[in-house]
């Protein structure tokens, strides 16, 4: 499956910003089941040049500015061809020991009660079976409720209140894999869905790694393992570590943010001009709101 996207993000400043400073991890690298046949990303139109691999093997740049600023227009946008692995990512190449993703962070710190969750789960069926039902658990516990949580929600509050969203579902998951012992991160991308619509925002799932397997992606939201609708951008210990943007801002005053993702079949026909024509109109419309 060929899938094409156009991510687009717009940050704008109540008064002009004096320095800006962002880390950009909106650059999908090749694994086995997809392949970058086409990427770009772009600042205010200027193509970036500056990606380097991190120590996860996934790229990354840094764009600054330190003159006035009123806004910062962010695209990503390329093909890139996906197979049918059953989640399964195996172990790539990087500089991280997996021991690394066993570490808790405040947003993935397991409750008791997720604690009792996982360990009460059956283990005979080995490690895969009693990660699926982890994953199953997990959102037969936690509704799936737009707007019931933030990007600070941690795992444990969200388990308690029984809703949230993807971010939630994968940093539960993540913490009850950490509990039961096994290395498990976040990770940030897009999904192509059948609601007929080329209107998605950015994804969040989890990968767990299983010792016959390697890594394995699993989407607690959508009870399944990956599979190829999926396009993986990058990971980290939890959601905010993985975040496609994070950055400072010197500036005086609000700052509104108007993110919006189109992901389409290549082999529908849907050409890259509409879906900027698309976000084109998206942003005309929210400037005349503002």
């Amino acid at each position: 499956m060929k899938l094409l996207v156009r991510h687009q993000t717009i940050y704008r400043y109540q008064a002009s910003a004096g320095r800006v400073a962002m880390r950009l991890k909106l650059m999908p690298v090749d694994t086995p089941s997809q392949t970058v046949l086409d990427w770009q990303v772009s600042v205010n139109d200027e193509v970036l040049t500056g990606f380097r691999p991190n120590s996860f093997g996934e790229m990354e740049a840094i764009w600054i500015r330190h003159d006035q600023l009123d806004n910062a227009v962010i695209i990503a946008e390329g093909l890139v061809e996906t197979q049918e692995s059953h989640g399964v990512l195996g172990r790539p190449r990087n500089a991280v020991d997996p021991r690394y993703f066993l570490r808790e962070t405040p947003l993935t710190k397991a409750s008791d009660a997720i604690r009792d969750m996982a360990l009460g789960l059956p283990d005979g069926q080995g490690t895969l079976a009693r990660l699926h039902a982890l994953s199953a658990a997990v959102r037969d516990a936690v509704d799936y409720r737009s707007g019931a949580t933030t990007s600070t929600t941690t795992a444990a509050e969200a388990f308690a209140m029984g809703a949230g969203v993807c971010q939630d579902h994968a940093q539960i998951f993540i913490a009850g894999t950490r509990t039961l012992g096994m290395p498990a991160r976040y990770v940030t991308g897009y999904l192509l869905t059948d609601e007929g619509d080329v209107l998605h925002e950015t994804h969040g799932w989890a990968e767990a790694l299983v010792p016959e397997l390697g890594w394995v992606g699993f989407d607690p939201s959508n009870r399944v393992c990956v599979t190829e609708r999926y396009l993986r951008i990058a990971c980290g210990l939890d959601a905010d570590d993985a975040a496609p943007i994070r950055g400072s801002v010197t500036v005086a005053g609000d700052i509104w943010i108007d993110a919006d993702v189109r992901i389409a079949q290549a082999e529908d026909g849907v050409e890259e001009r509409q879906l900027q024509r698309q976000q084109q109109q998206s942003a005309q419309r929210s400037t005349t709101q503002g």
